[in-house]
């Protein structure tokens, strides 16, 4: 192939889930129905945070940037690939490409910050009580969220820059159904030690740092439930963090597969998988696991949806 700078290179190659034609009409139903009821489910969530006075709490402040965030994350993917099995088509643009690569990496991170700031949420709920309201005031909540942006912008347009920077071959072709960066560096025909060394080193502290933070956050947590003498009282205060635990989990057990996948040298079945669980049925579980286990959003659905009933 003949290598070109990137400048001169009109688009690239998505080769998707599967080739197989007989496929592809499958894939097509199966991701547009899931990126429906993603949208819907965190749509719902967040007009319910905003509409029920019950939720104007930091917890639920959260949880709706959450939910928009994953909205997002899926609307960086899903939209462009049912748009290429409609047209037949795997070609992407170099810009698109690059956008893509941006903003999955921003809500990517962004999902993992937010997770974080929620268990440093429940850590003030469950051991300072008392305090609670105090330390977490609506000038902390939105800074806090805005402090995850702004970090976030800065480190994903570090990586598109050095990105822009790589040589391309033309007819380059990338073994995913989206621009994922990782992927995207194993196919350029020029040096990536700078970005992969960048890739790494931002991967486990964007990883580790937060995770870290959560870990101390529920070590804490069950030291102070230990200390609770009435049963229910420790019930009832680990119940409010049951949701955010399995949101958690399922999180970083997906994500720490696509991580080990994308270190491996082909895309493989299992990789892929690993990848469709983490950027589309992840954020498409949220809502629910946050609706069946929680009183306060299942109520406040319901006086919601009671509402839009009744307007009609």
């Amino acid at each position: 192939m003949e290598s070109v700078n990137q400048t001169e290179i009109s688009q690239f190659l998505l080769l998707g889930l599967s080739e197989d034609p007989d496929k592809q009409l499958l894939l097509f139903g199966m991701f547009l129905s899931m990126y429906l009821v993603t949208v819907l489910g965190n749509f719902l969530i967040i007009l319910a945070s905003i509409s029920d006075p019950h939720l104007h709490t930091p917890m639920y402040f959260f949880l709706s940037n959450l939910s928009f965030t994953d909205i997002c994350f899926t609307t960086t993917t899903i939209p462009k690939m049912l748009v290429n099995i409609q047209a037949q088509s795997k070609a992407i643009s170099y810009i698109g490409c690059l956008t893509q690569v941006y903003f999955y990496m921003l809500f990517a991170i962004l999902d993992n910050f937010l997770l974080t700031v929620m268990a440093y949420d429940r850590y003030v709920a469950i051991c300072h009580p008392l305090h609670y309201t105090v330390i977490m005031n609506p000038r902390l909540c939105a800074y806090l969220v805005l402090m995850c942006w702004f970090v976030i912008l800065w480190v994903a347009l570090l990586h598109i820059l050095l990105m822009a920077q790589l040589t391309f071959c033309v007819g380059t072709e990338i073994p995913h159904f989206f621009c994922e960066l990782a992927q995207v560096l194993k196919v350029a025909c020029s040096d990536i030690l700078i970005n992969s060394i960048v890739l790494y080193v931002f991967t486990a502290l964007l990883g580790m740092i937060p995770l870290g933070g959560i870990l101390y956050s529920y070590s804490k947590i069950v030291t102070s439930l230990m200390h609770m003498s009435s049963s229910n009282s420790k019930y009832k205060a680990f119940s409010t963090c049951g949701s955010h635990l399995s949101v958690v989990s399922l999180f970083y057990g997906t994500g720490l597969g696509v991580y080990l996948s994308s270190a491996s040298t082909h895309v493989s079945e299992q990789s892929a998988i690993a990848t469709v669980m983490y950027t589309v049925v992840t954020p498409m579980l949220n809502p629910f696991i946050y609706s069946l286990r929680n009183k306060d959003v299942k109520g406040a659905l319901r006086r919601l949806l009671s509402r839009a009933l009744f307007c009609q």
